[in-house]
């Protein structure tokens, strides 16, 4: 029977809208983000506070492995976005939107530590900076910024494709992996380790050398938060877990110590390293998701680290200490696993913390909030 009830106007009454809610984050994504940025400070700590080397420190060559490709891996995972629709105006805006924030903290904080931290006269530092391979450690986000455009041109050519199909994002893993190994060809390729030729200067003055080394794990990311529902099921199979553990200990054993490997296929063990742990650290996060929610009291200090990635990054190096004699006693007390990281995860605290600080008095201004920190 039609409703015929009407309000004292004589209108009938109106129905409510239905709300668009909002797609809920992956909270254990952004503690996983925390908890990478904590092993990537904490890797500038011993390399750079303690003077830690990788023949001295028994952690720097483990968590080297995997702390740089899993960053790239879970910016590839947060960058697929299924229901944007990829015509030429949002190709335009999200290109646009990632080069103000990725470049301009780049350049602004590259500088200011070309002229506070280097010994050497600010133009002097400032020539070094920008011609080095890693431009003084701001590197990173010159680099995502460079992925991201990649992965922007080939979603939107992705998208005038007749129907959607796994072929297009398989060849450009495929092609990112050839890329990949050419860094590690030395008898091939100018570019690579330990090739004696000198390397390519273009390469080296834009950092695409990084490009060329990380994105492999970046397109990975991109591939797993694809087919999410598929990878859940292989995850959550009895098999894949056990193996995948054993084939780990493996590759980074032979990585790291056995060596069996030799020439071009030395590589191939760090590859397998790099990539399995990653999934490791991911698996890990996932199963235990319960613990890095808002309502913990270490998910919620992981996420507010995740979230604050950016600021971190370009502070974090104005407060790194100059800790020398710590690195002397772990050269003198190797093999030292749980207090070598221990040490360094507690200083890197510190510095995160002190950047935040630093960030939230910056954030103060909407201008530099804006133009520093991208929000």
């Amino acid at each position: 029977m039609q409703n015929t009830t009407t309000l004292s106007n004589g209108f009938p009454p109106v129905e409510p809208q239905p709300v668009a809610q909002k797609k809920k984050r992956l909270e254990w994504i952004d503690a996983m983000r925390g908890f990478t940025m904590i092993l990537v400070v904490a890797y500038h700590v011993a390399q750079s506070s303690f003077g830690e080397s990788f023949k001295t420190s028994s952690s720097m060559p483990f968590l080297v492995i995997f702390r740089m490709p899993l960053f790239f891996f879970i910016s590839g995972f947060l960058a697929y976005k299924a229901s944007l629709v990829w015509d030429f105006r949002t190709f335009v805006s999200m290109s646009g939107k990632k080069l103000r924030v990725q470049l301009v903290p780049t350049v602004v904080f590259a500088t200011l530590a070309a002229g506070i931290l280097s010994p050497k006269p600010f133009l002097d530092a400032m020539e070094y900076t920008y011609h080095s391979l890693y431009k003084g450690g701001y590197w990173f986000t010159l680099v995502l910024l460079y992925m991201l455009l990649v992965y922007y041109v080939f979603a939107y050519l992705e998208s005038k494709l007749p129907r959607k199909s796994w072929i297009p994002v398989t060849l450009l893993f495929v092609a990112s992996l050839c890329v990949y190994e050419s860094c590690y060809l030395p008898k091939y390729f100018s570019w690579a380790w330990g090739s004696k030729s000198p390397r390519p200067v273009w390469l080296v003055d834009t950092s695409l050398f990084q490009l060329m080394e990380y994105f492999p794990f970046f397109v990975f990311g991109n591939i797993v938060h694809r087919y999410w529902s598929q990878v859940q099921k292989i995850m959550d199979s009895k098999w894949f877990y056990p193996i995948l553990v054993a084939v780990v200990i493996f590759f980074t054993m032979d990585y790291l110590k056995w060596h069996n490997l030799k020439f071009e296929w030395r590589n191939f063990s760090s590859t397998m390293a790099k990539f399995l742990l990653l999934t490791m650290v991911f698996m890990y996060f996932r199963h235990y998701e319960k613990y890095f929610t808002q309502f913990t009291l270490i998910g919620k200090c992981l996420q507010y680290i995740g979230r604050r990635t950016l600021d971190i990054y370009m502070l974090h190096y104005f407060f790194l200490p100059n800790l020398p004699h710590i690195g002397e006693f772990f050269d003198q007390h190797r093999r030292n696993f749980a207090i070598d990281t221990t040490a360094s995860i507690v200083v890197a605290l510190l510095v995160i913390a002190f950047s935040i600080i630093t960030s939230n008095i910056l954030r103060v201004s909407p201008f530099l909030k804006k133009y520093l920190f991208g929000r």
